[in-house]
């Protein structure tokens, strides 16, 4: 096929006249049959590198990327334009992911977009193997996920490398990403194939305005976006480091009457989709969130990327200031960068970057007893999930680990004759990390062109500053705090309280409320003191503080009981302290809720899966006929998972408590759920 007929199918199915150079290049090679790495700037249009050949082949292409929001969006835009696609992923049910699996190997299908975790699925891999499935081409979105040099490794896409090295040499593989150093590139080349080609374009983004910030507290980046956020055009995202962080600043914007909403992992897919639909149609100032969001928004007049947490690598920096501005309009990039504090949370990023050597050995010592799946494992050794899966990952590609399928589950089996555990390639990699954070330490220090900076360290040296940064322009922007301003920060810190979202799934559960966040304030010491250091009763400006947070929350509404978490080893603290808001309200206190069997603390099991099983069934009621058809208020000092608010909301729902809100002193930063 000519460039010039490619391009007459192209208009007739997507609208457009011609090809980029580099996007001609890319989808003749693929024509070909070639491997084709392309590394390219986001907004270069790299999805139609292999929605156009996707067209023109006979079977399904199919495209794995770890990014469910490009998915769902990529698959509208081609059923609007006439082009069967669709996608499977764990935000849909069971039998929507066996329908699209039915209409892909039944030929009803163009494109099918995958997440990576399904290649861990039994259902998948058979499917995969199906003789009747008929394979066009397979795509690698985000592929310096492949590379554990990558700043973002996935395990599961080892997976996908396996089934690549299965397929012919003139089977056509295209993996892409906008962001890829020489090292990363000639790792991911190495792992796809020997007659791979690679593109690599202009990173250069002309548009931009790169600024830093250097403040000195948190409140200062709080303050300089209060003053300055309305005056940049448009809608923007801010990056935070935590989700803790994204609900603050939201929460901040919204006492200003800034129109903002946060986003995180633990956001539930319904409230994701709307929030993202949201942003495309700038019903927001700004979305808050980690990095959770971004990488699959597909919107082109992003006016402003700010970060309020220095990123880990500029590799990760240059991904995420590459939403903003794809329309080649004028866009504003700020990071902030508090010298004194903000090297603390990406370095422990770096360093939990690969779980401890002894949690390989739990691993091995568990499977080297007996076969297990990865719940027997998780169990087995009280690790979070993640980990396990992290782990499994490096055990299978060390040959240390074997990996089964029993009819449709897997199991993990210690290989016989397996080499010792190699921690030297972990520690090398935690140094590569450490550099890449020194460098993005330089970007901050630099007073040289910030967008050649970035460049330069991605391979791409530009011959020319970009005239358009604050080195460039030598305008460095500092933060002007005025009286009022800080007057209201107090005053929003003071009164800011956060909101409990339990699961109500066949319970009556309500939202409850926190006085503060663990850790973010004085509250994590005062209670630590308490619990740890024999510091006597909660403090009584504690009981302030949780009482004003419940008229915050419920306003004057009335509880019929209060019921107190019974203590795992804390004593009467949390007693002593539901007596005082019990008298404070003047609300009936129960002392009935016992613990019906011993449990161990929460705060020692990683696992979510031993949480749950330490709860379970762990509580009675005295009398149970106490809280029929009445209200609860339910007190305790720390909300982390939600496990045991959740398995007491569920118990006393069954004896027929019409609504059970927590009220809790803090809440923490996560929970393995």
């Amino acid at each position: 096929m000519t460039r010039q007929q490619a391009e007459q199918k192209l208009e007739s199915t997507f609208g457009f006249r011609q090809f980029h150079d580099n996007q001609w290049t890319v989808i003749d090679k693929l024509l070909q049959g070639k491997r084709v790495l392309l590394i390219e700037k986001t907004g270069f249009g790299k999805s139609l590198c292999y929605q156009f050949p996707a067209t023109q082949f006979e079977g399904v292409t199919i495209v794995f990327s770890p990014l469910i929001a490009l998915m769902r969006d990529q698959v509208q835009k081609m059923q609007e334009l006439g082009v069967p696609a669709n996608f499977i992923s764990s935000q849909h049910t069971e039998q929507e992911n066996d329908q699209t699996i039915h209409d892909a190997l039944n030929g009803k299908l163009k494109i099918l977009y995958i997440h990576p975790a399904r290649m861990e699925n039994v259902k998948w891999l058979e499917t995969v193997r199906d003789r009747d499935f008929k394979i066009a081409m397979v795509v690698v979105d985000e592929a310096h996920c492949i590379s554990t040099w990558g700043h973002d490794f996935i395990p599961s896409y080892r997976k996908i490398i396996t089934l690549v090295n299965l397929l012919p040499l003139n089977f056509p593989v295209l993996a892409t990403t906008a962001t890829a150093t020489q090292r990363v590139e000639d790792d991911i080349a190495t792992q796809i194939g020997k007659n791979i080609v690679s593109i690599r374009g202009n990173l250069l983004r002309a548009n931009l305005n790169l600024f830093v910030i250097t403040v000195q507290s948190e409140d200062e980046k709080m303050v300089w976006l209060a003053q300055n956020l309305e005056k940049i055009q448009g809608a923007g995202v801010i990056y935070t480091g935590t989700r803790v962080n994204t609900e603050i600043y939201a929460k901040w914007f919204e006492y200003l009457k800034i129109r903002a909403v946060h986003y995180n992992a633990s956001i539930d897919t319904e409230t994701k989709k709307e929030i993202e639909q949201g942003l495309m149609k700038n019903e927001y100032k700004c979305v808050v969130s980690t990095n959770a969001l971004g990488m699959g928004i597909d919107k082109p007049d992003i006016r402003f990327v700010v970060h309020t947490q220095i990123p880990v690598s500029p590799i990760h920096y240059y991904q995420e200031i590459g939403r903003a501005g794809r329309d080649g309009k004028p866009s504003f990039i700020i990071l902030f960068y508090n010298p004194n504090q903000d090297k603390t949370l990406p370095l422990s990023f770096i360093e939990g970057g690969r779980p401890e050597t002894k949690k390989y050995q739990k691993v091995i010592d568990t499977v080297k007893s007996e076969r297990l799946g990865l719940h027997g494992i998780v169990k087995a050794t009280n690790l979070k999930k993640n980990q396990v899966n992290v782990i499994l990952a490096d055990l299978i590609a060390q040959g240390i680990v074997v990996e089964t399928i029993e009819g449709n589950r897997k199991k993990y089996e210690f290989k016989f004759g397996a080499p010792e555990l190699d921690t030297q390639s972990f520690e090398t990699l935690r140094k590569a990390k450490l550099n890449e954070f020194d460098e993005m330490l330089n970007y901050w220090e630099t007073r040289d062109c910030r967008m050649k900076f970035l460049c330069d360290f991605l391979g791409d040296v530009l011959p020319s500053n970009c005239g358009l940064c604050d080195n460039c322009r030598k305008r460095k922007v500092q933060v002007e705090a005025t009286k009022e301003c800080n007057d209201k920060l107090a005053d929003f810190l003071e009164n800011y309280f956060p909101i409990l979202e339990v699961e109500k799934k066949n319970t009556n559960l309500a939202d409850g409320v926190a006085a503060s966040y663990y850790g973010v304030s004085n509250v994590g010491k005062a209670l630590h003191r308490s619990k740890y250091e024999k510091g006597g009763d909660f403090p009584d400006w504690l009981l302030r503080m949780t009482l004003k947070a419940f008229h915050s929350h419920f306003g004057k509404e009335k509880f019929d009981v209060v019921l107190y978490v019974p203590p795992t080893e804390s004593g009467d603290l949390v007693k002593n302290f539901a007596e005082k808001i019990a008298k404070a309200l003047d609300f009936k206190l129960s002392h009935n809720l016992k613990k019906s069997r011993t449990t161990s603390s929460q705060k020692i099991i990683q696992s979510g899966i031993l949480k749950k099983d330490n709860l379970k069934d762990a509580f009675a009621l005295e009398d149970p006929n106490e809280i029929d058809g009445k209200s609860v208020l339910l007190i305790d000092d720390i909300f982390d998972s939600g496990a045991t608010v959740k398995e007491i909301g569920k118990y006393l729902s069954k004896l027929g408590a019409t609504k059970i809100a927590p009220l809790i002193i803090a809440k923490t930063v996560g929970g393995d759920l």
